[in-house]
């Protein structure tokens, strides 16, 4: 085995935060924060050091917490719930409010994906918007939608019909000096242009 081969993923460090009003007063038991966990484990190579947090909708709050995942080191920070038209669902404004950059192609690429299974997926308002050197977005509610937003939609042959917004994820971290995230090809490909990707291993 070459020394190539032997040498170890980058460590990441994640944010994942879980926006409920009901799940943080523990009304329900919240399934974003283990949907989100369970997919990046299967989906990256790398070793990960999670940053959980549960959190009610509270604006000012949310934006606290984004804040101090971004300087607490975590190059990726990924968010779930309060991203709809009712009063309660401030995690865009939240998370706009931290923002240096706003990344607008992540939210519209969400909403092509969830319009392949509802007409309502017009009405959700996900943002991602770059904090320092992380990258934040904002993720549908739902652990089914979670993981069709992430990976994408594949036809009965495997083939993609809809890239996952995962895909960029990676290469956008490159941009802003974060770690080289790997992904399993079978949950996910991560596209890079030739000239950032490392050799294979």
């Amino acid at each position: 085995m070459s020394q190539e081969s032997q040498a170890p993923h980058d460590a990441v460090k994640i944010g994942i935060v879980s926006i409920s009003d009901r799940a943080a007063k523990g009304v329900y038991q919240d399934q974003g924060l283990p949907a989100l966990q369970d997919w990046l484990g299967k989906a990256l190579k790398n070793p990960i050091h999670f940053e959980p947090r549960l959190i009610a909708d509270e604006q000012a709050l949310i934006s606290q917490t984004l804040i101090e995942l971004a300087d607490a080191g975590c190059a990726l920070v990924l968010t779930t719930g309060g991203t709809g038209p009712a009063p309660r669902d401030v995690t865009p404004e939240a998370t706009l409010a931290v923002a240096d950059k706003v990344m607008p192609g992540f939210g519209e690429q969400m909403r092509q994906i969830g319009l392949r299974f509802v007409p309502t997926a017009i009405l959700s308002r996900q943002v991602a918007v770059i904090c320092g050197r992380s990258l934040i977005i904002n993720l549908p509610g739902q652990p089914k939608s979670i993981a069709e937003t992430l990976e994408g939609l594949k036809d009965a042959s495997g083939q993609t019909v809809v890239h996952g917004i995962f895909a960029a994820v990676p290469y956008c971290i490159d941009l802003i000096g974060g770690p080289y995230l790997e992904t399993r090809d079978a949950v996910c490909q991560a596209f890079r242009p030739k000239s950032a990707a490392r050799p294979a291993r």
